[in-house]
């Protein structure tokens, strides 16, 4: 299971604590700019900036939300949870790429970001072919009440903007939501710290 990139260029962190009741408790807020999504070993910052500028414009010309194709590739199999999701616009149609836990599988999706139909088939990978971090990671997940949609929309509320991608991540022992949220010209990543979500 891929896990979500880190961003390097914190300008702004701001504690958040109890947005919601129902929501996870505290939330991390931490602003960069758009040339923070590419590491710079290629050397040209510019050409990066601009990709990420085309990213960008492709995911707000887009017509499905990120939760809406997390709730399509969700509806797929009755009881699935999204354990990562995100936005791809780099070549051809601009699809999410939505990860779901269900039946001690990972199933992979591709939902169109136009229509919200499913591309091609879906893929499923049992959970004792993954590493060990993501077993625990996704054995963790099960036991929380929050889900990712719910973190969804928590980020998006506290910054101000929409989500373009969102999974788990696990920072000193704890398993936290991390999403990537587009607000203005900059990109915000908002940490969440469920509650119930056990160090190990």
């Amino acid at each position: 299971m891929k896990t979500t990139k880190r961003w390097i260029l914190p300008l702004l962190a701001i504690s958040l604590s109890a947005l919601l009741l129902a929501a996870p408790a505290r939330a991390i807020v931490t602003t960069g700019t758009p040339t923070a999504l590419h590491n710079d070993t290629d050397g040209d910052a510019e050409a990066d900036r601009q990709a990420v500028s085309r990213e960008i414009e492709r995911f707000r010309s887009s017509s499905i939300s990120i939760s809406q194709a997390m709730a399509i590739a969700e509806a797929r199999h009755a009881g699935a949870t999204t354990a990562d999701v995100s936005f791809d616009g780099g070549s051809g149609v601009p699809v999410y790429r939505v990860k779901t836990l269900h039946n001690d599988r990972i199933w992979r999706h591709t939902i169109n970001a136009a229509t919200g139909e499913l591309v091609g088939g879906e893929a499923a990978l049992p959970l004792a072919e993954l590493d060990h971090d993501d077993r625990s990671n996704l054995a963790a997940l099960g036991s929380i009440r929050h889900r990712l949609a719910d973190a969804v929309r928590v980020a998006e509320r506290a910054a101000s903007g929409k989500a373009i991608s969102g999974g788990l991540v696990r920072e000193r022992g704890r398993l936290n939501f991390a999403i990537v949220v587009i607000s203005g010209d900059d990109l915000k990543e908002v940490i969440l710290q469920p509650p119930g979500a056990r160090a190990k």
